[in-house]
């Protein structure tokens, strides 16, 4: 499961209670976790306690590395107080510590002392931090000294840590009830989710010390990122685009809102105080599984020589899922970043365009939203600080890149949380292909007329003294920050601006939270050249299924080593080819898991081909088993919008493939 909203939780249960298990699912999403080990060895001779151990050491997956702090029970405080805002620690557990506290190899020792030093290195911890500890009170007073002496130290120290956590949950027979905060719904009336328990959300590190109960959102719903107040703001309304249906059968839609959108889900949420910085440790695909799924393509019986190009999308998708029989994405989310630049980087565009375009894709109507709605994808339709004149000085502040980088990351995070399997990064503001310009000039060396295209105006010509006015703007740019470090943040500010900064944050919360992303245009690429600083591992998460005939992306593509998959030469927008596009790579990638091995490998010759499900986006709501829409003909004929005809239909848009069959395909 994933948690968010506190920085550091307690989390306490009897034996068996099943609070470590609890707290290893807490931290499963985190890229890496130090699990700091405080229970001594024990004696050699007891089997019993050995088992136990190494059930523990069983459960935790090997990315993870141990530390070992039985031996002096100051160093436990010493390690979390050390431990930086990028990390995450797992203590299991504080019992043991207490045991090792009491050891009389240790004594004479402060034992008040002592835990006040453990409790203040908790509240002062930067890290992402879970302890747990067994919760011995509410058993009989023992009837030993040492016995009464182990419950009073451990007792204290409960106390202790648990004044200095955002949060304390206790595990009692596998059930998690939260003590800290108080839980309370979000909507009077309603009832929790079955199984799941309510989470705390509270401001992180530096943040102010005020709580919010979870699901609660700390922000109006139209604060955005760089704007005041903006630590706390909530995320915007995710709709699903389905196509219009026939006007004969359309129901009545409410006053002020379109007939084909609805909320999947809305997900109010509060900062958590995430620090992204130079150096960051994400995950990596899969190094195996990829080149195992390419090479298993061999082994299939397909009659001509094999999937070509598209052999790049079935070891992407094995690498991304981690296993070498990928199956089709499931749910896809299009993440369409609106904001404009000002000054010359906008020059020759219409004023007020891309905001109407923005508007077109909230109702349901233009090429993304229709494409959108031809895949099962839902849209979100994200604002971003409206970028200064680059030319003139930094195109955001400071202040304005943090909040930028962060909103991004928790769009990831809310599209994984809601079980999105791909990402589509798109933008539509005035003056986007510049700033991108300006951003591979500074990290590539390149030079702006090499790598910015021609301007097209609304009458669909070429204007080429606004294509110089951007030029001018990228040089004037690049010569006035000629001394800047360079450093990701600096570009962002100086050149990048807020949708750059934003679809930066989107690259880095995939990759922490492993979710593809298809990149179409240049602001993608652009983010993908500045998240190389902050975390390597972004672009490895990244695939571009066509180029666009952008020079910029070109370049971009080359130095982040991503092979363009296609050339349709297509222009509806960012976004819109690689919507066009999907349906052939999921194609590629049914074929790869559902055709059966060769005969001449081991296959029958009777086999029957087990044909995969068209993969939709899965289910967007509770339902155990969601209606299957069947695809409704083609229509002609006059709408409310003559200029855009209406699609075939959105077809099935809830049904993922069946189980893949056995591998196969061989190499003529």
């Amino acid at each position: 499961m994933s948690v968010d909203g506190w920085n550091t939780l307690l989390v306490l249960g009897g034996i068996r209670s099943g609070k470590s298990e609890f707290a290893e699912s807490v931290v499963a999403d985190a890229p890496t976790v130090r699990y700091v080990a405080t229970a001594p060895a024990g004696d050699p001779e007891d089997t019993e306690w050995a088992t136990r151990l190494a059930a523990h050491r069983a459960r935790r997956p090997g990315s993870w590395t141990t530390e070992e702090t039985a031996a002096d029970p100051g160093r436990l405080a010493e390690v979390i107080a050390a431990a930086g805002p990028n990390e995450t620690l797992l203590v299991d557990d504080l019992g043991g510590w207490v045991t090792v506290l009491l050891d009389p190899a240790h004594q004479p020792a402060d034992d008040t002392a002592t835990i006040a030093e453990l409790a203040a290195a908790v509240r002062a911890s930067a890290a992402r931090l879970v302890l747990v500890s067994p919760e011995v009170g509410l058993s009989l007073v023992p009837t030993t000294p040492l016995g009464r002496a182990f419950t009073d130290a451990l007792g204290a120290t409960n106390r202790a840590v648990a004044d200095a956590c955002d949060a304390v949950a206790l595990v009692v027979a596998g059930q998690t009830a939260w003590l800290k905060p108080t839980a309370t719904p979000t909507h009077p009336g309603t009832p929790a989710v079955p199984g799941q328990a309510d989470v705390p959300a509270q401001a992180g590190p530096g943040q102010g010390a005020t709580q919010a109960a979870p699901g609660q959102a700390a922000a109006p719903a139209h604060t955005g990122p760089g704007e005041t107040g903006a630590t706390d703001e909530a995320l915007p309304e995710v709709l699903t685009p389905a196509a219009p249906a026939a006007p004969a059968a359309a129901p009545a839609a409410a006053p002020g809102q379109a007939d084909w959108a609805a909320p999947t889900m809305a997900l109010p949420m509060v900062a958590t105080g995430l620090v992204i910085q130079p150096g960051m440790e994400l995950p990596m695909p899969d190094d195996y599984t990829g080149p195992q799924a390419v090479d298993r393509l061999a082994t299939l019986d397909i009659p001509g020589a094999g999937l070509g190009v598209l052999e790049q999308v079935v070891g992407f998708a094995a690498a991304t899922q981690g296993t070498a029989t990928p199956t089709p994405w499931g749910p896809v989310r299009v993440l369409l970043l609106h904001g404009d630049h000002e000054g010359g980087a906008s020059s020759g565009a219409t004023p007020g365009e891309s905001a109407r375009r923005a508007r077109q894709a909230r109702a349901g109507r233009g090429a993304l939203a229709r494409l959108a709605a031809e895949n099962g994808a839902s849209l979100q339709v994200v604002e971003t600080p409206t970028s200064a004149p680059i030319e003139e000085g930094p195109a955001l502040t400071g202040e304005q890149v943090e909040s930028a980088l962060r909103y991004g990351w928790r769009l990831a995070e809310q599209a994984a949380d809601a079980g999105v399997q791909l990402l589509v990064l798109a933008a539509c503001g005035a003056g986007t292909e510049t700033a991108a310009a300006a951003v591979l000039a500074a990290t590539a060396g390149a030079e702006p007329p090499a790598v910015l295209g021609r301007v097209l105006n609304e009458q669909g010509e070429y204007d080429d003294a606004a294509w110089m006015v951007r030029c001018a703007a990228v040089r004037d740019a690049l010569h006035r920050t000629r001394r800047s470090t360079r450093e990701a943040k600096d570009i962002l500010a100086e050149l990048g601006g807020g949708d750059v900064a934003v679809a930066t944050g989107v690259l880095l919360g995939a990759t922490a939270r492993r979710i593809p992303v298809l990149l179409d245009g240049p602001v993608g690429v652009a983010a993908g050249m500045v998240s190389r600083d902050l975390a390597g591992q972004a672009r490895h998460w990244c695939l571009l299924p066509d180029h666009g005939g952008r020079p910029g992306v070109r370049l971009a593509a080359d130095v982040l080593g991503l092979t363009p998959l296609l050339d349709l030469r297509l222009d509806l927008g960012e976004g819109a080819t690689a919507l066009a596009a999907l349906p052939l790579l999921r194609s590629a990638l049914t074929l790869a898991a559902g055709l059966p091995v060769h005969p001449s490998l081991g296959g029958g010759d009777d086999e029957d081909f087990a044909e995969p499900e068209p993969a939709g986006p899965g289910p967007t709501s509770t339902d155990p088993e969601p209606e299957v829409a069947e695809p409704e003909p083609a229509r002609t004929g006059s709408g409310p919008e003559f200029a855009e005809p209406e699609p075939a239909g959105p077809g099935p848009t809830t049904v993922g493939p069946d189980e893949p069959v056995a591998p196969g395909r061989r190499a003529d």
